[in-house]
């Protein structure tokens, strides 16, 4: 097999590429484009590529950057998740070592230089303000703000982080700076004093062990969430979620759909563990549930959802032992990965009421994930709670796909070679309905010179 590319092989100006199979209607001068992909992320980027290889004519449109959401909406020090050896695409390594856990502008520099590698279709600083399928004939009318273009097939490749949520809890009136994790960016944008962190997945876990680090005072609230080991016995829990076939569970367990899941990179990658955080000074308060006269209520279930992240960071360390004991591997013992810290004095008096102003409190981070918004796709597209209806992005509206979305065909689908695989799934489908499209006109055309 031929090494891969590194991104640093190639002259990362994507950002600059313009479109070269759109063509302009001469007489309504409307720019027509077979397939129209919205959004320049992983998950356009990504479908531009299979779409080109399948030699279907399309055009991708960035409001922005090309992904600008990994560039200016998450914090300064953030890394990817998983490990360059596995969070890329095929074709492209990062030029670092393969076990380094990315920085969220080298993501970004890789986008873009993995566009350039085969000359995307990628129109930057245009925004799509609708699309509405068109009446009587095929395609769809999109509204965008340079223009009209029409187009007969629209990908949504806006992917999952649209609409930052922030539960209507604390009012404005609480008199304390409030914000979702996404305008968070680094400690020394908070006022002085102590800070209510909101949710403990990856972005919330991450953002308060980092205000620990810089001397501040933080509560972290703390909702069900799974915390597979960062490493066990050598290998990183991406490796061991593939060989144990994690990856490909197509739907997740029931009643699990609203847990999260809490694993870093940062730092090098460490594991997730509560009492250790408490141990270092942080203090765990358990879910968020209300607000009144400057006082933040939390639920009776903090020991609860640590135990049942325990749970299920011990299932993880058995199924890999499992699976050395069945294949004969040779990785090395690690006795010390089941190793319990003390329960901390926050789970074993857990505080149920904390008022505000008395606790030094001056700031909140709402690290409590996104909804989706296609308030600009205007088909019929989606169930009645907004959300796409689709098998594996193809929706049940001709001509509509749908890119990027947890759990779009599996587990992997969220991580960047997980949107790699279900981009050639829709660009596929699209090719497959093209040739039928192409046969109806060459019968039609033959027909009429009967």
């Amino acid at each position: 097999m031929a090494k891969a590319d590194t991104y640093q092989d190639i002259n990362p100006s994507a950002a600059k590429a313009e479109p070269r199979t759109q063509e302009k209607d001469p007489i309504m001068s409307v720019e027509t484009v077979d397939t129209l992909v919205v959004g320049a992320g992983q998950a356009g980027v990504a479908v531009s590529e299979h779409l080109s290889r399948n030699g279907v004519p399309h055009l991708v449109l960035e409001r922005n950057r090309i992904a600008e959401r990994w560039r200016t909406e998450r914090w300064d020090s953030l890394v990817a998740n998983g490990p360059a050896w596995h969070d890329r695409f095929p074709g492209l390594e990062f030029a670092s070592d393969p076990d380094a856990f990315v920085s969220k502008e080298s993501v970004a520099d890789y986008f873009v230089a993995y566009a350039e590698k085969f000359k995307a279709p990628i129109r930057c600083g245009v925004e799509v303000k609708s699309v509405e399928r068109n009446e009587g004939r095929p395609g769809f009318r999109v509204e965008t703000s340079q223009g009209v273009i029409e187009a007969r097939n629209v990908i949504a490749a806006t992917g999952p982080f649209q609409r930052p949520i922030i539960p209507a809890v604390v009012p404005e009136s609480a008199g304390v700076l409030q914000m979702h994790s996404n305008h968070y960016r680094n400690p020394g944008q908070l006022p002085e004093g102590a800070v209510l962190v909101v949710g403990a997945g990856s972005s919330g876990v991450q953002i308060a062990d980092e205000l620990v680090r810089a001397g501040k005072r933080v509560y972290l609230s703390v909702g069900p969430h799974d915390r597979p080991p960062r490493a066990y016995r050598g290998r990183d829990f991406v490796w061991w979620l593939g060989v144990l076939d994690k990856w490909d569970a197509a739907a997740p367990t029931p009643g699990t759909e609203h847990v999260t899941i809490a694993v870093s990179g940062a730092r090098g990658g460490q594991t997730v563990d509560f009492r250790r955080l408490a141990s270092e000074g942080m203090v765990l308060v358990g879910r968020t549930d209300g607000y009144k006269d400057g006082v933040v209520t939390f639920a009776p279930d903090l020991c609860d959802n640590v135990a049942r992240g325990d749970a299920n960071y011990l299932s993880v360390l058995d199924e890999a032992d499992a699976y050395i004991a069945r294949n004969g591997l040779t990785l090395p013992e690690e006795p010390e990965a089941r190793k319990v810290w003390p329960e901390p004095d926050c789970m074993a008096h857990p505080i149920r009421d904390l008022d505000l102003a008395k606790a030094g409190v001056t700031s909140i981070i709402w690290a409590t994930g996104y909804a989706l918004d296609f308030g600009w796709l205007k088909v019929d597209a989606f169930d009645e709670k907004g959300k796409p209806r689709h098998q594996r992005g193809v929706s049940v509206e001709p001509g509509v796909y749908f890119l990027g979305l947890p759990w779009q065909s599996r587990r992997g689908s969220s991580f960047i070679w997980g949107v790699w695989h279900d981009a050639k799934h829709v660009a596929d489908h699209i090719l497959t309905r093209l040739t039928y499209l192409n046969y109806s006109a060459y019968a039609d055309s033959k027909a009429k010179s009967a």
